[in-house]
């Protein structure tokens, strides 16, 4: 049960991260002003509040682990809302960072 919630918080925070850089670079970069802009510096702060929330307390071992869904994330999110095609690198290199997420975050340890 502790690894289903440790991934829908890590989905969460992806939304979160994602969404609200994606905000803020619509705000910028297509000109769609300070609501955009500010909607997406709110979507960052709860980012951060989300990753406080994951079970393991290892600061660097959750964004370390983290990484690999910002990756996987961020390509999901170019497909949904940009239209971005990502080529079979595109969906390698996701799928390795996803696996070092799963290593980090979920190999059995010793303590």
């Amino acid at each position: 049960m502790l690894v289903a919630r440790s991934i829908a918080l890590f989905v969460v925070a992806a939304l979160f991260e994602i969404g609200g850089a994606w905000l803020v670079w619509q705000g910028v970069r297509e000109h769609r002003g300070w609501i955009w802009i500010g909607a997406g510096v709110i979507a960052l702060g709860a980012y951060g509040c989300v990753a406080t929330l994951q079970p393991d307390g290892d600061f660097g071992r959750i964004l370390a682990a983290y990484g690999g869904v910002f990756v996987a994330g961020s390509i999901a999110w170019g497909m949904v809302a940009d239209g971005y095609r990502p080529d079979r690198w595109d969906v390698t290199g996701a799928l390795i960072c996803l696996a070092g997420m799963s290593v980090i975050m979920y190999a059995p340890r010793d303590h």
